[in-house]
């Protein structure tokens, strides 16, 4: 009796080990093993690049822009706040001539895209753009000489697309190339901005600035559709209502060249909280959190 039990039991567990087990890793394994090596390449491209390989991209971008020289960066920006100003134009024209159809305000809005998609075609210097752009080489590696060039890009930006926006906004308002009503409407599009309080402002700069960042990220990661990106990132802006400095200096120095705004209500009650927010929500915000989320993989 007690010989055949020990047999039987002795059998059982080799039986169980002769069992297949079905391994999920292994049949991946298997399936890759199975695909040509030009059918592997293609996976490999049409994967999405890792976000660790679009920071350094973005960083390396930014790396470019701190070594250009002050009169390269002065010229780039003072052309991309001229062109900003057909974001205004676009958007005035496009509500004037649609009338009242309905949907009239969405339509419009698309010509907010108008000035962003020739400024980043032609890469001329935005400042909304660097706030990402050129803050990840100092996150990457912080030191006063990285903060010091960041600061004079920034400057240097600043003032070439506020003197480009300036002047096209008072080239709007003397040199005749609109009728009344058209002028009329510039003046619309600017006072309904001025109807935000400073904290609306500030606020809604950081929605901004948080949109223009995410759509330089996503323009590093897609090769493809980046005109789509554009139009939808900055129609969403017009949409929405949020401040940017830069149009939205078109729209307010137009009401001051006109009488309807002074100087200190352009820096004090729009240009300042509107400039915090964007730098907020496209440095403080989206870059921080990208680049952190960059660190964490690599740890």
């Amino acid at each position: 009796m007690s010989g055949p039990s020990r047999t039987a039991s002795t059998k059982a567990p080799a039986k169980r080990a002769g069992k297949r087990v079905d391994d999920p890793s292994k049949r991946a394994s298997d399936a890759s093993a199975e695909l040509s090596k030009n059918e592997k390449s293609d996976v490999e491209e049409k994967r999405p690049p890792r976000p660790a390989v679009m920071h350094e991209v973005i960083r390396r971008e930014g790396e470019h822009e701190l070594r250009r020289n002050v009169s390269a960066l002065a010229f780039s920006s003072l052309a991309a706040g001229l062109t900003m100003g057909f974001s205004l134009v676009a958007r005035a024209l496009l509500h004037r001539h649609f009338g009242d159809i309905p949907g009239r305000f969405l339509l419009e809005s698309l010509g907010y895209s108008v000035g962003f998609v020739i400024v980043i075609a032609a890469r001329q210097q935005l400042f909304t753009e660097n706030t990402m752009t050129a803050v990840l080489p100092l996150m990457s590696k912080p030191s006063w000489e990285k903060f010091g060039q960041l600061l004079r890009l920034w400057g240097v930006v600043l003032l070439g697309n506020v003197v480009g926006v300036a002047l096209f906004a008072y080239g709007l308002l003397h040199l005749q190339q609109f009728d009344a009503e058209t002028q009329e409407t510039f003046r619309d599009i600017g006072k309904e901005l001025m109807q935000n309080s400073v904290w609306q402002m500030f606020t809604k700069g950081i929605l901004a600035g948080w949109l223009i960042a995410t759509m330089v990220w996503m323009l590093a990661a897609i090769e493809q559709s980046k005109l789509a990106i554009i139009v939808s990132m900055t129609t969403l802006i017009a949409i929405g209502g949020f401040t940017h400095i830069i149009v939205g200096s078109v729209e307010t120095l137009y009401l001051v060249f006109n009488g309807d705004l002074s100087w200190g209500g352009y820096v004090f009650d729009f240009a300042l909280p509107a400039l915090a927010g964007n730098i907020v929500g496209g440095s403080g915000i989206f870059a921080l959190i990208s680049h952190a989320q960059v660190r964490s993989d690599r740890s």
